[in-house]
């Protein structure tokens, strides 16, 4: 029973470095293009990022129930998972690299839960769950982000080419309130929900291993014999997903809005609505997709199209190589603790 409350606290840890780890997934653009101050676009990343988790679960169910067999999954390897995902979170955040806090899950999840099955793979749902909803979109969606994104920034500048760019500004000054505040929410549809999910699965792995056998009556809403999403799960997790989007995240901020291309506020329009209509409509289908490999992608299609050589691609080779360790990384520090565990 302590075990369950202490893999709660972890998850709400990671949804809120979460929150302050990918707040520069929806402000990082409008805050280098100067359309609103820092703290401005803090605090309405934080509001959209909270009206965006209050929507849906199908996401969560895919975490919860669609990566791995429920039957080998403990109490001790979520908290493994979440450690490991914790980890690599904290330390891409330390240098300044937007990577994926949904894969860092996903990996740790991974890893657990083929040490709780003593090696055996097949627990994993490669048909069902990881193929079609992590592995292809980890690699369909930030190319779509850099075609869109960079097909976008092609065409306004084909209808705006006889504009001057004193009218340019103003108007995509107003519009990019629109595509920040769309970002922001569509952030919060699919990310928050990925901590919804883990503790849904907390929640359901107490009840059928008989940890909450002896609940004392205020506690009897933590059974769940079956797998579903509570509703005081999604609020609590959209709660602290919006603190901690709230706390900002200045280092991949800079690194999103400043030190890949410089961009303009049409640019940054381009790239939040180009990533807004992607990750909605992986939320739609229960993709946990990467909403920083979107974004990020969408910057770099964007800063392209406006000039190829304008783009520190430096720097994009060390945010890909982040990416591409991201699953990898967290999956072997999230099996390494839960076979810890298992061994003693």
């Amino acid at each position: 029973m302590i075990l369950f409350f202490v893999v709660v606290l972890a998850a709400l840890l990671f949804e809120y470095i979460n929150g302050f780890h990918d707040a520069a997934n929806a402000i990082a653009t409008v805050i280098s293009t100067r359309v609103l101050t820092p703290r401005q676009a803090i605090t309405m990343a934080a509001f959209f990022n909270l009206t965006g988790a209050l929507m849906g679960t199908a996401v969560a169910s895919t975490i919860g129930k669609g990566i791995v067999d429920l039957k080998v999954v403990t109490m001790g390897a979520i908290l493994c998972a979440l450690i490991g995902a914790i980890v690599w979170n904290i330390i891409t955040w330390l240098l300044g690299l937007p990577s994926s806090s949904s894969h860092a899950l996903i990996g740790g999840l991974c890893g657990a839960a083929i040490a709780s099955a003593h090696g055996d793979w097949s627990v994993l749902k490669w048909k069902v769950g990881l193929l079609p909803k992590v592995v292809i979109p980890m690699i369909t969606s930030p190319i779509a982000g850099f075609i869109v994104g960079g097909l976008l920034m092609l065409l306004l500048f084909l209808l705006l080419h006889r504009q001057t760019p004193h009218f340019v500004h103003g108007l995509f000054g107003k519009l990019q309130l629109l595509s920040a505040a769309w970002m922001a929410h569509s952030h919060g549809t699919n990310d928050a929900q990925k901590t919804m999910g883990i503790i849904s699965l907390a929640l359901f792995t107490g009840t059928t291993s008989g940890a909450f056998v002896k609940l004392p009556p205020i506690l009897h809403f933590l059974d769940t014999p079956e797998f579903k999403i509570p509703t005081w799960v999604i609020t609590l997790c959209a709660a602290t997903m919006a603190a901690g989007t709230a706390a900002g995240g200045w280092r991949i901020i800079r690194t999103l809005g400043h030190k890949m291309v410089k961009l303009q506020p049409v640019h940054g329009f381009a790239a939040e609505t180009t990533a807004a209509v992607i990750i909605q409509a992986a939320s739609t289908y229960g993709v946990p997709l990467s909403t920083t490999h979107v974004i990020s992608a969408s910057i770099m299609g964007v800063g392209a199209a406006k000039r190829f050589g304008g783009v520190r691609w430096g720097l994009v080779g060390r945010i890909v190589w982040a990416w591409v360790l991201t699953l990898p990384a967290t999956g072997l520090i999230g099996y390494i603790l839960a076979r810890a565990i298992v061994e003693f």
